[in-house]
């Protein structure tokens, strides 16, 4: 094989994963509907941590009364919701046909979110608290979605091996170090 052909393969393969990431690409404004809506959830979590007992009674460390996660991980929602609703209301003002441009497949974007709820489910009613220890169901659920969600953009590139090897490292480290954070530093007790 020549170079030329070689790089004639190589830039195809960049093309199909471009064609496939800008088919994937959602529209401004269901972009800025689903920042409202996760604005909306963070405010509600804040909320309801703020209303949770504090156990002031108890003389409970103030580092450690319940609700002080709820309403942390509350705001990181808010801010990260904030943030895309600014980069939709960007394009939205950027670029005027994409104002009332389309999801480039609803059908894709629909199969996208509902693999993602099936993943969590998955996670949240199968694996966790059912035998495995906590930080592998993590690992096993962090890989398995980063495989699943990438697998398209991945075979695209040629490159399904190093994404599954990618997937494999970023899923361990996070379920130890999600593990070492709750159960060492936030002294909660995981199943």
């Amino acid at each position: 094989m020549t170079a030329e052909a070689s790089d004639r393969d190589h830039a195809a393969a960049e093309a199909e994963s471009d064609a496939a990431a800008q088919a994937r690409r959602t529209s401004p404004r269901s972009d800025l509907r689903q920042a409202l809506g996760w604005i909306a959830l963070g405010i509600a979590t804040i909320v309801g941590s703020l209303r949770m007992d504090r156990l002031e009674k108890q003389d409970i460390n103030p580092y450690t009364v319940p609700g002080l996660l709820p309403g942390f991980l509350g705001g990181a929602i808010v801010l990260f919701g904030l943030l895309l609703a600014y980069r939709s209301w960007r394009r939205l003002t950027a670029s005027p046909q994409l104002r009332s441009a389309r999801a480039a497949s609803p059908r894709a974007e629909s199969l996208r979110i509902a693999t993602v709820l099936a993943l969590c489910i998955g996670f949240a009613a199968g694996l966790v608290g059912h035998g495995l220890a906590f930080w592998l169901a993590t690992a096993v659920f962090v890989t398995v979605s980063i495989a699943v969600l990438q697998f398209a953009e991945r075979s695209a590139r040629n490159q399904r091996l190093r994404g599954l090897a990618l997937a494999l490292t970023v899923g361990l480290a996070t379920g130890l170090t999600i593990t070492f954070v709750f159960q060492e530093l936030f002294l909660v007790h995981l199943p």
